[in-house]
């Protein structure tokens, strides 16, 4: 099963990968381990966050990761893309490379691309362009049509993301974000003011056991998986704030989980109730300067603004930093603009 540091945005459709019918003289064993035995390129932590998120059922039926299995068992494999052919086709699509040598290169994501091949956006992916400018991309195993790539940003998150030339800066690089040691900043503009200014939002995050698109926080963790943001308000807008989220570790939309349990959503996050006014008065004259702002930056207001880590090669500690996109800054001086005078 995929790393959570990659997956993509998903619908609540599953579709069958793998069908394993039980030996008939099959003793019993938990289902996490008779997996592990079967699947290429997969650890026993992957499986089991399989099984909480219901990608793994017996006999058609949800089970928990210390099922055992019993002889004659069908146990499907299910995930929320089709098998597909993993091949990629190379696109020629012009990238934003902050940062390159013989080893690896630093790219500045624009927000609305997806970065690599999955269901329902196979072609013009950020993958798509790699495959067309560069030969013979290393992958991590179990990662299969994601050449290069050791982590991802969502598809409306715009920013920075280092890519691998090779097998050993790949496994490098891999290894810093395993142990967290990768530097990750990035800016958010959030509805209302998080009090205290700056904090630390410490805790598990997963798929909403409602709809599988949505990362929900778990606060008693006993579910999700682990996960840190560090935060500090940069400006007050009154209204909104823009925050500076400093990740510790890399779990799918922690930013926006996190901030959303924090009582403060991106704003215009449709996914996670950002897109409404949710600070503010009740004067048309104020919604319709919300609803502008909407039009001006159409997706979440999140942006990979730092990019941290020492080069797996030449042993150098570096930092990358990029501007704010044109549509974050237009809508920055707009409330600043709006606080100012009214």
């Amino acid at each position: 099963m995929s790393d959570t540091e990659i997956p993509e945005e998903q619908d609540d459709v599953l579709f069958e990968h793998h069908r394993i019918v039980a030996d008939q003289k099959q003793g019993l064993v938990r289902i996490d381990k008779f997996l592990m035995a079967r699947l290429p390129n997969v650890t026993r932590t992957k499986i089991q966050a399989g099984i909480h998120a219901g990608f793994v059922k017996v006999n058609d039926k949800p089970i928990k990761p210390n099922y055992k299995v019993h002889p004659r068992d069908v146990i499907t494999v299910l995930f929320p893309e089709p098998p597909r052919d993993t091949d990629v086709i190379p696109e020629n699509i012009p990238l934003d490379i902050v940062f390159e040598d013989a080893y690896l290169m630093v790219i500045n994501k624009p927000a609305g691309m997806v970065v690599h091949p999955a269901y329902q956006n196979w072609t013009g992916t950020l993958v798509n362009a790699l495959t067309y400018h560069f030969q013979n991309l290393p992958q991590l195993p179990g990662n299969d049509g994601r050449p290069g790539l050791v982590h991802r940003i969502d598809k409306d998150t715009s920013g920075l993301l280092v890519v691998a030339k090779d097998e050993m800066t790949l496994n490098g690089l891999a290894k810093q974000f395993f142990d967290h040691t990768i530097e990750r900043k990035y800016y958010a503009l959030v509805w209302g003011i998080p009090e205290p200014a700056e904090g630390t939002i410490n805790m598990n995050v997963g798929r909403s056991l409602k709809d599988r698109r949505v990362t929900t926080t778990f606060p008693k963790g006993d579910m999700g998986r682990h996960a840190i943001t560090h935060y500090r308000v940069l400006k007050d807008l009154r209204y909104v704030s823009l925050v500076e989220c400093q990740l510790e570790t890399g779990r799918t939309h922690q930013i926006r989980a996190h901030m959303k349990h924090l009582g403060h959503p991106l704003f215009n996050d449709s996914m996670y109730g950002g897109n409404q006014v949710l600070k503010g008065t009740v004067f048309s004259k104020y919604k319709q300067f919300v609803d502008n702002c909407f039009t001006i930056i159409p997706r979440q207001a999140l942006h990979a603004k730092s990019l941290g880590f020492v080069h797996p090669i030449t042993k150098e500690r570096l930092l990358f930093d990029s501007d704010l996109p044109n549509d974050f800054k237009e809508v920055i001086e707009k409330w600043e603009h709006y606080v100012k005078y009214n």
